[in-house]
């Protein structure tokens, strides 16, 4: 599998991705995440457009998608944070809009990956009732540092894992 930029032209393979990660979330019981069109067409066009959009390829596939911003600020909605706090507050990347087709196993895991590669310190939010990403995070080393509430007001259990240097 390897990771590279989306371009324009793949809009139609990542919508169909997004569709089948809609369809994977529903039948493990997340019935509230990703919905009223969330995410749309015009999103991952804006991600494309601003160099932080992401696919996965098996084969000549797209089999994934994920957006990474990294930054000392790249996401407005992490400023506030319930219930605990942040590792820490130095720069960091951030991974929204995972989604796999369920076709390829492993692709959460290259995701992290790819943006361990370029900063050792990651936070990542998903919704209460995505159990397996949770579980892959908790297995993964991340550690639950409390709830954020993105754009339109809803809470979201917020992660974070930091690698020490030499592990890059």
């Amino acid at each position: 599998m390897k990771i590279i930029a989306a371009r324009l032209e793949d809009i139609s393979q990542i919508m169909l991705i997004i569709e089948q990660a809609k369809s994977i979330m529903r039948k493990n019981g997340n019935q509230t995440q990703w919905i009223n069109g969330y995410p749309s067409k015009e999103i991952i066009e804006a991600d494309i457009r601003n160099q932080h959009a992401f696919v996965c390829i098996v084969g000549a596939e797209i089999a994934g998608y994920f957006c990474f911003i990294m930054g000392s600020d790249p996401d407005p909605n992490y400023k506030v944070i319930d219930g605990g706090a942040w590792l820490n507050n130095a720069p960091y990347g951030v991974i929204h809009r995972l989604a796999s087709s369920g076709t390829v196993k492993g692709i959460a895991r290259k995701a992290f990956e790819f943006a361990f590669s370029r900063i050792n310190n990651v936070r990542v939010d998903t919704n209460h009732d995505n159990i397996p990403m949770q579980n892959f995070l908790k297995n993964s080393g991340f550690a639950y540092c409390g709830i954020i509430y993105v754009s339109d007001g809803t809470p979201r259990d917020a992660f974070q894992k930091i690698i020490a240097n030499d592990q890059i």
